[in-house]
């Protein structure tokens, strides 16, 4: 069937004007791959009519941790330590309220003490970093690694690793760092499922399933560490082909139905939601699929 200007594109998107960025193919994101699995509606706020959310001083901390981690591990491994790693935080915190200076707006009114007592709470993080490894000991291949994949089936997969170590005999781990504080049951399932997305862009990219996935949560100083195996990989792979053609379908007819559960104190969208009473904006149609980038806050989870 010939695709029109208000159903969902599989393939290209139209060219843009000459001097204007180029034109991306619609991808999907582990970020909103778990956002419609989670609840349809949220995907459509988040995904197609892109409601702007307030981030909370929580979010904004795992952005700033994550900031921080990534900017030591670009230094040499003797100088991984713990108060250097401190020394870090006010500096990538100016940095990144520059560049954003609406996350500022959080602290409007706030005195110096509290900010600082904000700016303690990352380094609290930070501490409990230190406790789960050396980075000393470590030499990562990358860190916030832009990844990127078509699967067989024409689906395209995207998103950024934490860290990607890699050992000399070609062995892979995927790291993930977890600061949120969603419910330790809900956001371990959340979490995986991010894990295995990337696991399975990265063994399509390098023929090579890694070896271990591990997920690191430093509000409670733990890890968690996964092997994967090749058949569970191609059952996910097939569980995110299904994803997306659900996606398209749904973006057809602009049905994308809540799915009330735990999580729905976390959204910012009940207002907009039926089942607490609101009513979603007008369907503004399906012109072109998210492009599947994740923000900043996306990544911090």
């Amino acid at each position: 069937m010939a695709q029109t200007a208000t159903e969902p594109q599989t393939g290209d998107s139209p060219a843009e004007p000459a001097g204007e960025r180029p034109v991306r193919r619609p991808a999907l994101s582990p970020s909103r791959a778990s956002d419609f699995k989670q609840c349809p509606l949220l995907y459509r706020f988040r995904a197609v009519d892109r409601l702007p959310e307030p981030p909370t001083k929580a979010q904004l901390r795992g952005t700033l941790v994550h900031s921080v981690l990534e900017r030591l591990f670009a230094l040499p491994q003797p100088e991984r330590q713990p108060e250097r790693a401190k020394e870090l935080v006010e500096p990538a915190w100016s940095e990144l309220s520059a560049e954003r200076p609406e996350w500022t707006e959080l602290f409007a009114g706030e005195d110096q003490a509290k900010v600082a007592d904000w700016l303690g709470s990352a380094e609290k993080l930070l501490d409990s970093y230190f406790s789960l490894e050396d980075p000393r000991r470590l030499e990562p291949e990358a860190c916030e690694l832009h990844v990127e994949t078509e699967l067989d089936s024409g689906v395209r997969l995207r998103g950024y690793v934490d860290r990607l170590d890699v050992a000399p005999t070609g062995e892979i781990r995927v790291v993930d760092y977890k600061t949120g504080a969603a419910p330790r049951e809900i956001g371990e399932a959340k979490a995986m499922f991010q894990m295995k997305f990337y696991a399975v862009v990265l063994w399509r990219l390098r023929g090579v399933v890694p070896r271990q996935l591990k997920l690191m949560y430093l509000t409670d100083g733990q890890s968690l560490a996964y092997t994967p195996d090749e058949p569970e990989l191609r059952r996910f792979e097939r569980t995110l082909e299904a994803i997306w053609q659900a996606i398209l379908k749904a973006g057809k007819t602009g049905d994308f139905r809540p799915n009330p559960s735990k999580l729905c104190g976390w959204c910012s969208h009940q207002a907009r939601c039926p089942s607490f009473g609101g009513t979603p904006p007008e369907y503004p149609g399906w012109p072109e699929p998210d492009p599947g980038e994740e923000s900043p806050l996306d990544r911090a989870d």
